[in-house]
């Protein structure tokens, strides 16, 4: 109880939040902190303290050299009395249906709920997408779900969060568990007649730590860290005890008895006793675990290569002549062992059974451990374990590994003279080498898979191959091609029964049909997303939210774009689908951004740049948001953005592609900052390369406010505002954008009008915080002869315009200084954890993902 010192608020809110559940009003808690900073000890004293008060249900993530998928579910389903493995029979795997069975097991009929699951940072993706799931549906359910995390910088923390910020804000409780100050450690060190400042200065008030010294013998000469102050206490066992303990170290979470029996013979109780007694280990009942991992991972270093293998060997050994263990457990234990045989055997079957529940990243890491062991294994079992690893790997971004892994298979496939599968092996590096950007291989392995296909008996193979082209000839325009091939492989995927491939086939028939026939082309992208959703073709589902999305942008109708595009992202939330939720965020930015909502556009997109394992052309969305919100800013940091979406265009000129890079250059080029005749050749070549006139809209606009005496040429099937834009009918261009709510499209109307129109202009621009664009237009005014032009915002009005707050602007001048945020607490007599919240919020406000970042754009726009 000592360690609960300082804890009373944190205690309070978990209350106030279990009461809430039990009126109906759920949420998720999170409790954060460093390694050893209390919070399973906080768990413990809330569990403690509910009494009869709520059902409850604890679970923990283990630290496996893999997660067990699904791990800490099971753990509240077997306390729940829940059969869950039936029901993941049951469901086939889907996690969704499983997910709210299990939802509908934990609901309390009356009182509340609480499910526990500590140590998420070590959870699987399954879990996490369990804790996604839970979360957007807790507000109205008796259930509390406590979580603990670290606050590393480890992937897993960084999985943590990005996790429950897909959960509603007022659903989840964030709670930190600080540090133990000075005076806390004091007061515990005073009651035990220890050096206070000494324990405190070592142990900057780690709780554990702080346990830990409080507890060591030699007053004189304190540990220099956890692991010495551990080690320490392990040496006063005795040698009988000491190797028990060793035994326990090996085990991730817990040791069962009925494990250490197997790993050890008999366990004497007298050892466990003395390391329970010493406090190194806890008694469970049926089991001993370490008081923290901290603990444990002291132990376990300390061991030999020797001592860890061979226990190691033992605990597998005992765990399958039990029966009824985890695979992923059985595979740790087989890893760690250095037992290839095993792990040859056990991680393909951990693989299956991950992917089967959707933990993809955790399927992708078994199919990788399994390969390192493969080279004795037949060619063909090694071809379809290298086919297995590419795609687990393609469906969590890894695009590179997915390529090398599927042109392994490709080589081994060539090798049995297995056509199909080596046409499909190329088939499949067609898409992968898409992702990447690399347009040109793209074409050449879909032409070859096509090739090699048809000169083997017509299948699934072929229909799929033929899609795949047609969806390449869709995504370049090219619309007759992208119709025949869609034909072809939907009539020979009707032959075949493979509803899989029709779907995939009228999606790329549909989208390419938006700029030929309108009515037909939602018909045929409805009916994609309809087979899709029926046939939990997940991956499909997500293309044709997509695609739709992005069909009705291309005909301004925002409304549909939207809800196309908030169902398809919580779709993909639900169903973790990294890849085209990231992409299709990319599209809500860029309509945010037309909306006239910067500030969520760049939040939106920001999420997706800065995410390092996000393919190039999931980025690619958000990218052009973000460049086209640089430069109206004038941020200083949109040059790279451009960089990386000129890079497209080196492995072919793809239109759509194409379309938005030469939107933003132009841009550039009025606005002065880049070369017009570079701006124009890219415009020509654009027009070259569009099917329809309709497609060349936008840029047609462009050309107009760059280069005005160039004819606008046929604009027959373009949306009416650029019709009547380019006929001169600036009011009633600017009319139309306003009724769409496209305020910087609307100001780009007005520039073209009178001078009261142009005033307009002005005055929208500053609005928006367009500071470059509010100037050029400035500029255009007095060479027309306008006067008394507005001056702009004075600085005070441009920090509002920014959104910063008084305070804010003070941190920002200390930021620029180079002060340390704990320098600008002591400067400004505020806590640091308060500069923490200034800092932040000045980066997202600023659009900025650094400090470096934030004080080059604050100087840029005149904010400092």
């Amino acid at each position: 109880m000592t360690m609960l010192l300082e804890r009373q608020p944190q205690l309070a809110q978990l209350d106030n939040l279990l009461a809430q559940a039990a009126r109906g009003r759920g949420h998720v808690a999170a409790l954060s902190g460093e390694a050893g900073a209390g919070k399973s000890t906080l768990v413990d004293a809330f569990v403690s303290g509910t009494g009869q008060e709520a059902r409850i249900f604890r679970s923990v993530c283990e630290d496996l050299s893999i997660p067990d998928p699904l791990g800490p579910l099971y753990d509240l389903a077997r306390e729940a009395q829940w059969a869950m493995p039936q029901a993941v029979d049951a469901r086939q795997g889907q996690r969704l249906p499983l997910f709210s069975d299990a939802l509908d097991v934990f609901e309390a009929r009356t009182g509340a709920t609480l499910l526990v699951i500590e140590d998420l940072h070590w959870a699987d993706d399954a879990t996490l997408d369990f804790v996604r799931f839970l979360g957007r549906r807790i507000a109205n359910t008796h259930i509390l779900l406590l979580v603990t995390a670290r606050t590393d910088r480890s992937e897993g923390q960084v999985r943590v969060r990005r996790a429950l910020g897909e959960i509603p804000a007022g659903s989840v409780a964030r709670i930190d568990v600080p540090l133990l100050s000075e005076a806390a450690v004091l007061s515990l060190a005073d009651a035990a007649g220890r050096d206070g400042d000494a324990i405190y200065r070592a142990t900057a008030g780690n709780a554990f730590f702080v346990t830990e010294l409080l507890s060591a013998e030699n007053e004189t000469a304190l540990p220099a860290s956890v692991r010495d102050a551990v080690l320490a206490r392990a040496e006063r066992l005795s040698a009988g005890a000491r190797s028990m303990l060793d035994a326990v170290s090996v085990f991730p979470r817990r040791a069962d008895a009925w494990a250490l029996h197997g790993l050890c013979g008999v366990a004497s109780a007298g050892q466990l006793a003395e390391c329970v007694s010493n406090g190194l280990l806890d008694d469970l009942g049926d089991g001993y675990a370490f008081r923290h991992d901290i603990a444990r991972r002291a132990i376990e270093t300390m061991l030999t290569t020797s001592h860890r293998r061979e226990f190691n060997q033992r605990a597998l050994t005992a765990m399958l002549e039990k029966g009824d263990i985890a695979t992923a457990r059985l595979v740790h234990h087989a890893v760690e062992a250095h037992n290839l045989e095993a792990v040859r055997e056990l991680a393909p079957v951990a693989a299956r059974e991950a992917s089967r529940i959707g933990a993809h990243r955790d399927a992708a890491g078994y199919y990788e451990v399994a390969l390192r062991q493969a080279d004795g294994l037949p060619m063909e079992e090694r071809a379809g374990l290298y086919e297995n690893y590419a795609f687990e790997c393609h469906l969590i971004g890894r695009i590179a590994e997915a390529i090398e892994a599927q042109q392994q298979a490709r080589v081994l496939q060539r090798a049995l003279g297995n056509t199909l599968k080596e046409g499909d092996s190329l088939r499949c590096l067609s898409r992968f080498a898409y992702l990447m950007g690399d347009r040109q291989a793209a074409d050449l392995f879909g032409a070859q898979a096509v090739a090699l296909l048809e000169t083997a008996p017509a299948g699934p193979e072929l229909a799929m191959a033929y899609s795949n082209l047609s969806q390449l000839a869709m995504l370049a325009e090219r619309l007759d091609e992208t119709l025949s091939l869609g034909d072809k492989a939907i009539r020979l995927a009707e032959q075949a029964g493979r509803p899989d491939i029709v779907c995939h086939a009228l999606n790329n028939v549909g989208a390419a049909e938006q700029w030929l026939d309108l009515p037909s082309a939602r018909l045929h992208l409805a009916r994609s997303l309809e087979i899709a959703l029926e046939q939990n073709f997940q991956e499909h589902a997500a293309r044709a939210f997509t695609n739709c999305a992005c069909s009705e942008m291309n005909q301004l109708d925002y409304n549909q774009a939207q809800s196309f595009l908030d169902r398809g992202i919580d779709y993909c939330v639900e169903n973790d689908l990294a890849t085209w939720r990231d992409y299709m965020r990319g599209v809500r930015a860029q309509l945010l951004l037309r909306y006239g909502r910067w500030d969520e556009a760049a939040a939106e997109a920001l999420e997706v740049v800065t995410n390092d394992h996000a393919a190039a052309l999931v980025r690619y969305p958000s990218l052009v948001a973000l460049a086209k919100l640089r430069l109206r800013r004038g941020d200083p940091s949109a040059e790279p953005l451009l960089a990386e979406m000129k890079r497209f265009l080196e492995k072919g000129a793809e239109l759509q592609r194409l379309l938005p890079y030469a939107a933003v250059v132009a841009e550039q080029a009025w606005l002065g900052e880049a070369e017009q005749d570079e701006a124009l050749g890219l415009i020509d070549l654009a027009e070259s390369l569009s099917p329809k006139r309709a497609v060349f809209a936008e840029l047609a606009s462009w050309r107009r406010l760059l280069a005005p005496a160039i004819g606008p040429g046929d604009t027959s099937g373009m949306a009416a505002p650029y019709q009547m834009l380019l006929a001169g009918d600036w009011q009633g261009a600017a009319d139309l954008w306003a009724a769409m709510g496209a305020p910087f499209e609307r100001g780009l109307a007005l520039v073209q009008g009178d001078q009261a129109a142009q005033r307009s202009a002005l005055e929208i621009f500053e609005n928006l915080g367009a500071r470059p664009v509010a100037q050029h237009v400035r500029d255009l005014m007095r060479r027309n002869g306008v006067n008394h032009i507005a001056r702009g915002p004075r600085r005070t009005t441009r920090a509002n315009s920014a959104g910063l707050t008084l305070r804010q602007m003070e941190v920002l001048q200390l930021i620029e200084r180079g002060f340390s945020n704990k320098r600008i607490a002591d400067h400004l007599a505020i806590s640091p954890k308060t500069v923490d919240h200034h800092v932040s919020a000045v980066l997202g406000k600023l659009d900025a993902i650094s400090r470096g970042e934030a004080t080059a754009a604050a100087r840029d726009s005149g904010l400092i």
